[in-house]
């Protein structure tokens, strides 16, 4: 018990806030394999990326665990332990439970920071003591209704191999207890999706089977003067979490970016995403053209708005090599106007992220996929943790590394070296990244059907022995991944040294900066780079 708690504070020591991040829901019915799953990009300028790994445990009666808040570290209180504890890898138990958050923050009145429970311990308790999406939902608004809630506004993504849920939750304000909530269950055969803003509005009343919500939740609203209308029409987001620019461009920008891949054909319109005031908010949930794989999924998770009015590749700030991120700060003033810079669902502060895949169609320990990748999405390979397994690759694991000190031995500082570079170059060399994580990845989603099959043989007569098995395969993607990210950094150091470009046979060559570029230059610098005709002698 005492290494467990001790684990736990490391953790959050080790782990800054998910300051801004991106979820996408899929049901079984929109799946191609008939999985559920569900994304998640944990962003954060100071967010250490590693795999948690938490094993099955029992308790005594009796006993009280200690609970730090995540973004701060400071002590919060203690809880009741339960008898028994479930087995976690990442974001996903051994029951293939998987849960994933975003940050709206809402009406900052309602923030109550005497709570006993912050978001991140909500989502690794009920990780821990449920077996499924509504035993989840029931954990975390029973433990919020006992010992309080002192984070802001949060945006929960629960799935099980069923069901796909968003929970959204909001404090009361200081000193009181419990927290606000609505719960809805994802209608088989769509997506859903939310970044770092409130999306459930109107919901229905009566409807248990695919909606749940805090008794107070309306009537809390009534009481502050936040609404007066109808029950069935009140809003949840445009209640808790009012719109304003930031929430649309920044937030809802993403979401947009996400349907809009998934399904081209609604033609979703963009005045949303920029933030145009009135403008028609997108709905919860929408059917795609087409079921998705999991790497479809995966690219979900990999968009800097190619391709849209939004696309951070085509200014000037994307430089000569159509670099599709920018420095913060997020907004800037020019003259007393104020300008921003775009805020993708792929972003160079990405500690880790994941595609968490469950099936039905296999037992628990073999059915559950964590898909887990560490540093930015777009630079990353998801590397598959099979959610039965009883160890994690070394050099992803909590102690392999830490965000204060550049190390070899982790993973996260060796995709951090690759991704940093290519910066540089980018254009160029993620074409040398992307080679490489495709040949990963799709060697990885190539092997998990026999995987599958094997370890279902090894299941019927050896639980334990099928879940060394794949906690072999697990760990050896992971130390395959991280040996070949290493040599892929050294190749492109070797290619692209000093801005030149190597050939295949080493010779050195001088690639001239992009026309475009050569342009910009000249019409920013006049005649200060002209070369001056030399009179003939």
């Amino acid at each position: 018990m005492k290494r467990l708690l001790s684990l736990l504070f490391s953790l959050v020591i080790m782990t800054a806030a998910a300051e801004a991040c991106t979820n996408f829901l899929v049901t079984p019915g929109a799946a191609a394999d008939s999985s559920s799953m569900i994304t998640y990009s944990a962003d954060s300028h100071t967010l250490y990326g590693e795999l948690i790994y938490l094993p099955a445990a029992r308790h005594i009666e009796g006993t009280l665990i200690n609970v730090y808040d995540w973004d701060s570290g400071s002590y919060l209180g203690q809880i009741k332990q339960v008898a028994e504890t479930y087995a976690v890898v990442g974001n996903m138990n051994e029951h293939q439970l998987a849960i994933g958050e975003t940050t709206f923050g809402g009406r900052p009145e309602l923030h109550n920071p005497k709570g006993g429970l912050d978001y991140g311990s909500l989502m690794y308790f009920a990780l821990q003591r449920a077996r499924n999406a509504r035993e989840a939902i029931r954990v975390m608004t029973s433990l919020v209704e006992e010992y309080g809630y002192c984070s802001g506004g949060e945006s929960f993504s629960i799935s099980d191999p069923r069901e796909v849920w968003i929970l959204e939750m909001i404090g009361k304000g200081e000193g009181k207890p419990g927290a606000l909530w609505v719960a809805r269950r994802v209608p088989d055969g769509y997506i859903c999706g939310h970044a770092n803003q409130a999306r459930i509005r109107q919901f229905p009343l009566n409807d248990p089977q695919n909606c749940l919500f805090g008794r107070d939740v309306i009537s809390f609203a009534r009481e502050k003067g936040y609404f007066s209308g109808a029950d069935k029409e009140f809003s949840f987001a445009d209640t808790y979490a009012p719109l304003d620019f930031g929430a649309q461009r920044f937030c809802e920008a993403r979401v947009w970016a996400g349907f809009r891949r998934a399904a081209p054909s609604l033609q979703l319109p963009g005045d949303y995403a920029r933030g145009v005031p009135g403008s028609e908010p997108f709905p919860l949930w929408i059917k795609p053209d087409k079921k998705l794989t999991v790497r479809d999924v995966m690219e979900l998770m990999r968009d800097h708005y190619e391709g849209t009015e939004l696309d951070m590749t085509k200014d000037v700030g994307a430089g000569p090599y159509s670099l599709p991120y920018r420095w913060r700060p997020m907004t800037w003033k020019v003259d007393s106007v104020t300008y921003i810079h775009e805020r993708a669902t792929s972003t160079q502060q990405t500690g880790f992220s994941f595609v968490a895949q469950s099936r039905a169609s296999l037992p628990d320990p073999i059915g559950g996929i964590l898909w887990f990748g560490v540093d930015d999405t777009y630079c990353t390979v998801y590397v598959p943790m099979y959610c039965g397994i009883n160890r994690i690759p070394r050099s992803f694991a909590v102690g392999a590394g830490s965000f204060d000190a550049f190390s070899w031995d982790s993973a996260f500082w060796v995709f951090n070296f690759v991704s940093n570079y290519t910066y540089s170059r980018y254009s160029d060399m993620i074409k040398e990244v992307q080679i490489v994580q495709r040949e990963l990845e799709g060697q990885f989603i190539a092997q998990v059907p026999q995987i599958d099959r094997a370890a279902l043989a090894l299941y019927k007569t050896s639980p334990w022995q099928a879940r060394d098995y794949l906690s072999d395969f697990s760990v050896g993607a992971g130390e395959l991944t991280v040996a070949r990210w290493k040599k892929l950094g050294e190749f492109l150091i070797w290619k692209f040294l000093d801005g030149n470009l190597r050939d295949e046979d080493g010779g050195v060559k001088h690639p001239p900066y992009p026309e475009a570029w050569y342009r910009t230059i000249a019409d920013q610098t006049g005649d200060r780079y002209k070369e001056i005709p030399w009179p003939k002698k």
